[in-house]
């Protein structure tokens, strides 16, 4: 079974079953699967999906999702409520990529009453990075390159307005203006991250979530543990990731909100004892956004904080207090 995929195969599935129950042809559209309208319940299993939805959707939906903050998507297991919840939903949009891996099999079953999608699912190929060696997945952390982001709240678009045909108009617009959002943000990511000198161009973390942001905006991104939070990182793994530290000279590395810092410490540690001081350049947000209600609980809040944390460790000159200037980063 295959998570990243399996949301298509269903849904089509679904839309087969209605088609045969009416009479109608295959070709049937989404209106008929979906309530319209303020009345229908939507729910996300992260945040940073969520997020894209609540924009989308605005007053014409109530939102629901399912992991809060510091929350690891790839070891959630979903509760009793989380699955009531799913049940009672009108329409589930989710990552996709195997990144809610302990999900699968109940995604799967919802998908055969309701519409359940992934946003990553219409992402060209060619966008994708590789994913754990040995494996022919592909890396789920889309959302830290944020022109792919874009695309997954294109596809929330879409299926908002074929789903609620009369409302199409007012999703439609809500997503110009998040998508216009985003672009401000990409440049900003981008400027941000370019202004670090290109000897400390190195990005160590606890696990390999930033491979996009690497891929997108230059920057060379070595991970202790794997794409996954369930591969633990065994001796040998931090002994090479001291090496590089040392003989690279790399004198920062970040901890992640939603992963043990324990790995990041030990890497501190054998630098140290090498001769070699590495100090913590900052707290990212990963896996997990911030707090509900706060500027780093939106994606927008979340991408700013990481390119600007990230920027002013490693010599780089962002402003300290973001792209919007609600952030109050301290520099060392």
């Amino acid at each position: 079974m295959t998570v990243g995929h399996s949301g298509r195969r269903h849904f089509l599935k679904t839309l087969r079953v209605a088609a045969l129950g009416l009479g109608l042809s295959a070709g049937i559209g989404l209106s008929g699967f979906a309530v319209a309208g303020p009345d229908r319940t939507i729910v996300t299993t992260t945040a940073q999906v969520g997020d894209i939805v609540r924009n989308v959707a605005g007053e014409l939906a109530e939102v629901e999702t399912l992991m809060g903050a510091g929350v690891d998507p790839h070891l959630y297991r979903p509760t009793r409520s989380d699955i009531a919840r799913l049940a009672r939903a009108d329409l589930i949009f989710y990552n996709g990529l195997h990144l809610e891996g302990q999900m699968g099999d109940v995604l799967d079953r919802m998908a055969d009453d309701k519409p359940v999608v992934a946003v990553t699912e219409r992402l060209d190929e060619s966008r994708l990075l590789a994913g754990q060696s040995g494996t022919s997945r592909h890396d789920p952390h889309v959302w830290m390159d944020v022109s792919a982001w874009m695309e997954g709240a294109r596809t929330v678009a879409d299926i908002l307005a074929e789903t609620d045909p009369e409302n199409a108009a007012t999703y439609r617009r809500n997503a110009d203006a998040y998508l216009r959002e985003l672009e401000r943000l990409d440049a900003y990511v981008r400027d941000a991250l370019g202004s670090i000198p290109e000897r400390a161009r190195v990005l160590v973390t606890a696990h390999d979530a930033f491979a996009y942001l690497g891929h997108a905006y230059g920057l060379e991104v070595v991970g202790i543990q794997g794409i996954s939070t369930e591969s633990e990182a065994g001796v040998r793994r931090i002994e090479e990731v001291v090496r590089l530290l040392v003989e690279r000279r790399i004198g920062a590395v970040f901890v992640e909100t939603s992963v043990s810092d324990r790995n990041v410490r030990a890497l501190i540690e054998g630098a140290a004892a090498r001769g070699h001081e590495v100090t913590i350049g900052g707290t990212l947000y990963s896996d997990a956004m911030g707090e509900p209600g706060t500027y780093t609980g939106t994606y927008v809040g979340m991408i700013d904080h990481n390119a600007t944390v990230i920027s002013l460790a490693l010599g780089g000159t962002a402003p300290p207090d973001g792209l919007n200037g609600q952030l109050q980063i301290e520099m060392n």
